[in-house]
């Protein structure tokens, strides 16, 4: 096989994406290649070029997303693909989406900074099932009283929504658009349907004493948390190079993570 034939490295290159099961950037493809044999960056970029031209009219689709590139089904066909596992498909609550959204829009972001725009605090489960997926990581921790952990989005959070980088997120005024297809009101995901029925009874009987873990201190809709992001838009990271982790140690001897940029996070 001549490897120096962009056509003929696409079909390489192909199978190879197919077996991944993973994005991979275009570092590790040429790695996969003997040294002898290794094509350039540029060979490499004109091949996948003519592998995504290929995808044309098929079912799937060449995509580039944060971690590299990857062969994954048209969004069109998901109704039908779908269908090939039992289980179904996850159901996230508004207010997980909400404190989602904000995360990546105004990162890094505190807890008590998403709790002030949301007007209601924030479920411990919520971030919780955010860094368990690695939408979300901790980095670093803000230098006020507390020390609260700062938030930002990962490169797996961008796979997942098949983005390149956070300036490909959809403008707020897409977001606005979408608001009439979100329910009224969502459960949070650990709050069996049963236990949430139950606790509309005895809210409507009057005894709001019994279910007072977790009232919010103001409600805030759809429309005025995109207005809050509107004016954070303006300052949205793009890249993951600043953000990165170094251990420290403060006075007491303890390691705690925190940004090497010092100064950025004292101006925020």
């Amino acid at each position: 096989m001549n490897l120096a034939d962009p056509r003929q490295l696409a079909t390489v290159l192909e199978a190879i994406l197919l077996a991944a099961g993973k994005p991979l950037p275009l570092e590790r493809l040429a790695e996969l290649f003997d040294e002898a044999e290794r094509p350039s960056p540029k060979l490499l970029r004109e091949a996948l070029g003519l592998l995504g031209g290929s995808c044309l009219g098929r079912g799937f689709e060449l995509s580039e997303v944060a971690s590299g590139y990857r062969l994954q089904v048209r969004a069109r066909f998901a109704p039908w693909v779908g269908r090939l596992w039992e289980e179904r498909p996850q159901r996230y609550s508004r207010a997980l989406l909400e404190t989602l959204a904000l995360i990546a829009y105004r990162q890094p972001i505190t807890r008590g900074e998403i709790e002030e725009v949301r007007g209601v605090a924030v479920n411990s489960n919520i971030v919780k099932t955010l860094l368990e997926r690695e939408w979300i990581r901790v980095v670093g921790y803000r230098e006020v009283p507390g020390r609260p952990a700062m938030f930002a989005t990962t490169r797996g959070f961008l796979d997942h929504f098949n983005l390149k980088n956070l300036d490909e997120l959809p403008p707020l005024a897409a977001l606005r658009e979408l608001e009439p297809r979100l329910p009224a009101e969502d459960l949070d995901p650990d709050v069996p349907a049963g236990l949430q029925a139950r606790a509309d009874l005895v809210l409507a009987d009057g005894e709001e004493s019994l279910v007072q873990a977790e009232e919010p201190r103001s409600e805030t809709n759809f429309r005025s948390l995109l207005a809050e992001l509107d004016a954070m838009e303006q300052g949205l990271k793009s890249d993951f190079d600043d953000l990165p982790l170094a251990p420290l140690e403060d006075e007491g001897g303890d390691v705690v993570v925190a940004r090497q940029a010092e100064d950025e996070l004292q101006a925020d």
